[in-house]
């Protein structure tokens, strides 16, 4: 079961959710058919409620979002990429254990 605290971002609510927002955002580009992005997708729920508040983390559906992905550069998946102020702070590609997550959210807070 995911959190509740984990957001979906489309290509229509990006600009707004993402690159507008006061705080820090995750993103976890993945799709339904990836099995590292299952493997990495508790992690992310984990995340999320551990920095509540904090930081706003959601999922962007590549298949379903295909503009968002290649506007950052997005070629394989689960990329993580951590947002601050609009801009890219850094990434992660692949599924990594939870201590990477947070050494790169540590990156901007």
């Amino acid at each position: 079961m995911s959190s509740e605290k984990v957001l979906a971002f489309t290509d229509a609510n990006f600009e707004r959710e993402v690159i507008q927002s006061d705080i820090p955002v995750l993103v976890d580009f993945w799709a339904t058919w990836c099995a590292p992005c299952k493997a990495i997708a508790p992690l992310v729920d984990a995340v999320a409620d551990e920095y509540a508040g904090k930081v706003k983390v959601g999922k962007v559906n590549v298949d379903e979002n295909q503009a968002t992905p290649g506007k950052y550069g997005v070629r394989g998946i689960p990329t993580i990429i951590l947002f601050k102020g609009g801009a890219v702070v850094d990434q992660i590609v692949g599924a990594v254990p939870k201590s990477q997550l947070d050494a790169l959210i540590a990156k901007a807070l």
